[in-house]
């Protein structure tokens, strides 16, 4: 074959790779294979976010749409066994990728939870920091998404947002801001790069 036709083969792959996730709205869990790849990894690694976020050991994270654990698995080998991270994902099959990895490790500190976000079932209060990696714009309420997780934050936790191009659910910086501010949180720290951005965002003290 020859590069020519390699790279129109390449580029008819991507479109119709786009065009599934994006009417699928969610990531289907068979495209794992192509998502983890050294384009991600270079520009929205998981020791990198994981670092953006000051993730330390013993504190309790929130995986928000966690898919197979491309953040999960660091997440958990980083806060050690005093520290928790329950990973969401609205999808089955998702969730079984990553149990089959945390049992292969050996992990006792992940805690798998099959819910969709903005349904309120994440605990209230519980975690220092929460990750929403290419998520947002997978949400069909992402004002009931981010309220959740406001109420899942402890006062003063840290909302790790990043958005990764060319995803075909891309959330714009401002956007972004204008969600997050509405759900009661105030803009931290931006790590803007050309592919890729990452926001951290605080979780405002309730009024007195």
């Amino acid at each position: 074959m020859s590069p020519l036709a390699i790279v129109a083969l390449v580029v008819v792959v991507v479109l119709v790779v786009g065009l599934i996730w994006r009417y699928a709205y969610f990531c289907p869990s068979w495209l794992v294979p192509l998502l983890e790849n050294p384009y991600v990894d270079a520009v929205a690694g998981a020791e990198l976010l994981l670092q953006r976020a000051g993730v330390q050991p013993g504190m309790k994270v929130l995986d928000a749409g966690c898919g197979p654990g491309r953040l999960t698995i660091p997440a958990a080998q980083r806060v050690g066994a005093t520290g928790r991270v329950v990973a969401v994902d609205i999808q089955t099959a998702m969730l079984e990728k990553l149990q089959s990895r945390v049992r292969r490790l050996g992990l006792a500190n992940v805690h798998p939870l099959l819910a969709g976000l903005g349904e309120g079932a994440l605990p209230a209060g519980e975690f220092d920091v929460a990750f929403l990696v290419t998520v947002l714009g997978e949400v069909p309420d992402k004002a009931a998404a981010l309220r959740d997780i406001q109420r899942a934050l402890r006062p003063g936790g840290v909302l790790c947002i990043t958005e990764v191009l060319p995803d075909p659910h891309y959330q714009p910086m401002k956007r972004v801001r204008e969600l997050t501010a509405l759900a009661g949180f105030r803009e931290q720290q931006t790590f803007n790069g050309l592919l890729a951005y990452t926001i951290n965002f605080v979780r405002l003290e309730p009024s007195s």
